[in-house]
């Protein structure tokens, strides 16, 4: 049992064992680093593909967020407003990004900042998009994250942009999260890969979002 829960093939519950858990289980940021590094950053280089210059984005929190702001170097002029530290110090090294860094809590696990300071901020602007990433998409119950306090400062961000794009591997297709962002009406575009099944896809095309593939 242990061999396929490792596999991800089967869920550990009580009196025995279920296929694999709906629910997103939270994890350190360190440990996401190294969990399905190729197809993040694939997914975030065909994110880079969907900002034009002198772009104002919002850039969330998330292991793939930060691999989208390590392609971001060769724009002339845009303007990032971003809750994570890593984000921030990585677009740091790039002369020609203008980097606005919320302020508030600091949520470690994460290296994120969250709260009612942060929330309160976003409230002074408005943004051409935002690229955020989630720990679940479901089909009924939206996009979610594995804390509320994130899950609150992302429905901020997301009444301040003009187009969302989420960004998650396929893993996190057909999962939810203990936080829900918002329903899936409020998202414009997803960025996946390969492994998400025909038949979702559709489905969340059916109901308006465009989903991207990487390569």
């Amino acid at each position: 049992m242990s061999y396929l829960e490792s596999l991800g093939l089967l869920h550990r519950t009580h009196g025995g064992a279920s296929k694999q858990s709906r629910f997103a289980y939270e994890k350190n940021v360190n440990e996401k680093e190294n969990i399905n590094v190729e197809i993040k950053q694939a997914i975030a280089r065909k994110a880079a593909n969907i900002i034009d210059e002198n772009d104002s984005v919002i850039l969330a929190s998330g292991t793939t967020i930060h691999y989208l702001a390590r392609t971001m170097g060769s724009f002339q002029k845009l303007t990032v407003l971003t809750s994570s530290l890593r984000v921030a110090l990585e677009l740091c090294m790039m002369p020609n990004i203008n980097i606005i860094q919320l302020g508030g809590e600091v949520r470690k696990s994460s290296t994120s900042i969250v709260g009612a300071i942060s929330e309160s901020v976003l409230k002074q602007f408005s943004c051409h998009k935002l690229f955020l990433g989630v720990d679940g998409i479901d089909l009924e119950f939206g996009i979610s994250c594995s804390s509320a306090a994130e899950a609150h400062l992302n429905q901020a961000m997301i009444e301040c942009a003009e187009k969302v794009i989420v960004l998650a591997d396929s893993s996190k297709i057909n999962k939810k999260g203990f936080g829900k962002i918002a329903d899936l009406d409020r998202v414009d575009t997803i960025i996946t890969d390969r492994g998400i099944d025909l038949e979702t896809k559709e489905r969340l095309e059916d109901m308006g979002v465009t989903v991207i593939i990487s390569d």
